[in-house]
């Protein structure tokens, strides 16, 4: 895109992040938002999220290349967060009853196609004080250097920052490159449990699962757990037939990377 065009993009998104701006959380407001999972925000240093810091999430599979599953987890989270959201994507495909049903509203986002400024209108958007997150779908690449940028812009206004990768590779090298993300997750979605312990060949007809993984986070190790997908509240669960189990069985296991 020109530098004119570049330039509009960026005009027009100041204006729309004005209508909807709200006053920004007072000072002492908490520093993370908590899963509410002892099991996950145990495994973190702030106790969930961290606000203020830019956090990457991709799929696994097939669904790295649409981020479906990382996109309802990083709703899930700004679920509970005050304030509206902005939605950065390379494509006008965002499914917003799907974000709805793990609690993050229509009313709340403001979705822009970017093109190929996702990384561009993403900074802009933290640094302004009214937006809860700004969640950006990035498509190859994300330098260290780019992701610096991001994390400086989240920690001047407190907002929390997602980087959903997405790639038509799964096993694609840019995913594993550096970047200066607190926190670094992969999901991939598992087959529901079975609907009757008795019988465990009856297709599963549960709550959708998934496999989360914490690749990487500041002053924690990498861990993996097996949750059921969030509710109509932005709330995660462990997986009902391994919540009771000891960790070495579950959900405190070293995550393969």
């Amino acid at each position: 895109m020109a530098g004119s065009g570049r330039t509009a993009l960026l005009e027009d998104l100041r204006d729309q992040v004005a209508r909807i701006e709200r006053r920004p959380l007072a000072p002492g407001r908490a520093t993370a938002i908590p899963f509410g999972l002892p099991a996950l925000d145990d495994a973190l240093h702030e106790g969930g999220i961290a606000r203020g810091a830019l956090h990457e999430i991709a799929g696994s599979g097939p669904d790295t290349e649409h981020g479906a599953a990382a996109a309802l987890l990083a709703a899930s989270v700004l679920a509970h967060a005050a304030g509206p959201v902005l939605w950065v994507s390379p494509y006008f495909d965002l499914f917003a009853p799907a974000l709805a049903e793990v609690g993050l509203g229509p009313d709340r986002v403001l979705h822009v196609e970017a093109s190929r400024n996702v990384l561009a209108a993403m900074e802009e958007g933290l640094r302004h004080p009214g937006l809860a997150g700004v969640v950006g779908e990035v498509p190859g690449r994300l330098s260290l250097t780019a992701s610096r940028r991001l994390q400086l812009a989240a920690e001047g206004t407190g907002a929390v920052a997602f980087a959903i990768r997405r790639s038509a590779r799964h096993d694609d090298p840019a995913l594993a490159e550096p970047s200066a993300a607190v926190t670094r997750w992969r999901v991939a979605s598992l087959p529901s449990a079975p609907p009757l312990p008795w019988s465990p060949e009856t297709p599963g007809l549960g709550r959708a699962r998934w496999r989360l993984e914490l690749l990487r986070a500041r002053g924690g190790e990498p861990r993996s757990w097996i949750v059921e997908c969030p509710d109509a509240q932005g709330r995660l669960a462990l997986a009902a037939d391994l919540a009771d189990r000891p960790p070495a069985e579950g959900q405190r296991h070293r995550a393969a990377g």
